[in-house]
């Protein structure tokens, strides 16, 4: 089961620099386009345009920053450490879907196995974490039983 947490790490790792990639493409184009802002006749328009650019890039940098923690988050992460816990790095095979307990990328794929890769902190994340196979609890009116934690 190693082999599949380290499959989902790199899956969590591809999913950081594909949206790392669309964030810092937005702020470019978005630098681009308040610096090809001219000035019209309107006079106010020519601001008000740059600063709604200026509000854009902003939010990217505010994106890109909270990225940056996930990959922090990631890089914490041992993806061949064996545990029978639920812990950061973990896989949890519960009645209600197969859980990788890293970082909040959602859905992956692997060897028609789909896996929903939660942080942690996240609701369900906080119900995992620390428990063992045969531990039932409920969540979103859903009765789950951890099959198995590798």
């Amino acid at each position: 089961m190693s082999k599949i947490k380290e499959q989902l790490y790199i899956l969590c790792g591809e999913y950081i620099m594909n949206r790392e990639g669309e964030i810092k493409q937005a702020i470019a184009e978005a630098r681009e386009a308040a610096n090809n802002e001219t000035k019209s006749s309107a006079g106010d328009k020519y601001e008000t345009g740059r600063e709604t650019m200026q509000q854009e890039i902003d939010l990217n940098i505010t994106r890109l920053n909270e990225l940056n923690k996930l990959k922090q988050t990631l890089e914490r992460i041992i993806p061949g450490q064996k545990s029978d816990v639920a812990v950061p790095g973990s896989v949890v095979r519960t009645n209600n879907g197969n859980y990788y307990i890293a970082i909040g990328a959602g859905k992956l794929k692997r060897d028609g196995v789909t896996y929903y890769a939660i942080s942690a902190e996240s609701p369900i994340g906080e119900k995992l974490h620390g428990q063992k196979a045969g531990y039932t609890f409920e969540f979103n009116g859903k009765k789950f039983v951890i099959e198995g934690v590798s």
